[in-house]
């Protein structure tokens, strides 16, 4: 198993990510969209980031556009109107794939980690959530009708 937390990603500039950087932290980890009827989950999610930042709690949104090509922007588009919008703080990397050939491997390392009902490793659509607990391991995954506030007893358990 390799630690969530030892992985590389993108930032939304496309310059390299290294997410050691939140080595240690409870993470909650999100495949978003700008144009989907979850996204208003944005607001829950900055409040949970806003409330549990200084436990050592972090979210990180990563922009998916394979579902219903709700987020057709590019990254200062997606920037633009994660912030104007709904006022976010925390980070938003780059858009990536979540299923397919081309999957992130951050993402596949979480599906594999953390699968779905019945062992099922393909994410269902924008604003499955997966749970990193400071070790850096996937212990839990949220499917996108689960509110934020909802995840907050499992977020607070590990802080």
């Amino acid at each position: 198993m390799t630690a969530i937390t030892e992985m590389h990603v993108k930032n939304a500039d496309g310059s390299d990510a290294d997410l050691s950087a939140y080595a240690g932290k409870v993470l909650l980890v999100v495949n978003t969209a700008s144009k989907c009827g979850f996204t208003p989950q944005y607001t829950g999610l900055e409040e949970l980031h806003r409330k549990y930042a200084d436990q050592g709690f972090e979210v990180l949104g990563f922009p998916c556009n394979q579902f219903g090509g709700q987020e057709p922007g590019d990254a200062a588009e997606i920037a633009h109107f994660c912030s104007l919008t709904y006022d976010v703080t925390f980070p938003v990397f780059a858009k990536i794939d979540v299923n397919g050939d081309d999957a992130d491997p951050l993402f596949v390392e979480l599906k594999k980690q953390a699968p779905g009902l019945l062992g099922s490793k393909a994410i269902k659509w924008n604003f499955t959530k997966f749970l990193v607990d400071r070790s850096g391991k996937a212990v839990d995954r949220y499917a996108p009708t689960t509110k934020p506030e909802d995840i907050e007893g499992d977020i607070e358990s590990l802080l």
